[in-house]
């Protein structure tokens, strides 16, 4: 095995290892919540941040308005092809920094679909003023790929109310930052806005498509 294919191999190893970490804390997070607190508890770290337990079924923070069943689905294709294309990237030995922001959104994802997959399978259900248990595999409170998305930080940075001359909306409840997400989503947004900031050479590679030329 030559030098460069030994220091490729080490390199691949780096970005799987760092998704299996981030997946891990993501997961070490969510049981903790899951386990030790009831759905809609709120635990008060500051003025603007909050450990609050939700529970969602549709995408990152809190949106719902994809069919879950479809919405696992696509997840499953999604990471794969993530996971692919990142596997392809290592190989032509691409930027460190474009290959830390895949692994960042392909952790993310891998985060959620741990939730999707298993949690309805292996958890009891988490209700107001209950806490969920672990049960045996298949006893839990949903099917396979059916579970919800366990979601925790909440950062009400700014949470105020509109002042009164403002006309429609004067004296209106107003938090800016609302949704409550979770590590994974963290993950995602960081990898997505890295990308766009740092690697706009790689997505305009990606965008550029071959147009015949005009004779």
């Amino acid at each position: 095995m030559t030098q460069d294919s030994t220091h490729q191999h080490k390199r691949q190893y780096v970005y799987w290892l760092m998704v299996l970490f981030l997946v891990v804390v993501d997961q070490a997070i969510k049981i903790q919540v899951k386990t030790s607190m009831s759905l809609y508890e709120s635990i008060k770290v500051t003025d603007w941040c909050f450990i609050s337990f939700v529970e969602n079924s549709g995408m990152a923070f809190g949106m719902t308005f994809i069919n879950k069943i479809v919405l696992s689905l696509f997840r499953i294709v999604a990471c794969s092809a993530i996971g692919y294309y990142l596997y392809q990237q290592i190989r032509k030995n691409s930027r460190t920094i474009y290959l830390v922001c895949l692994s960042l959104v392909l952790a993310g994802a891998l985060g959620n679909i741990v939730d999707c997959t298993f949690y309805g399978l292996i958890f009891t259900e988490s209700l107001p003023g209950h806490i969920a248990s672990v049960v045996s595999i298949g006893e839990g409170y949903a099917p396979v790929l059916m579970g919800r998305v366990v979601d925790m930080f909440y950062f009400p940075l700014v949470d105020t109310y509109l002042p009164e001359w403002l006309p429609l909306v004067g004296g209106n409840h107003f938090v800016f930052f609302h949704p409550v997400f979770n590590f994974a989503d963290a993950c995602v947004s960081v990898g997505f806005v890295a990308l766009i900031i740092f690697c706009r050479k790689e997505l305009k590679t990606l965008s550029v498509k071959e147009t015949p030329k005009s004779e």
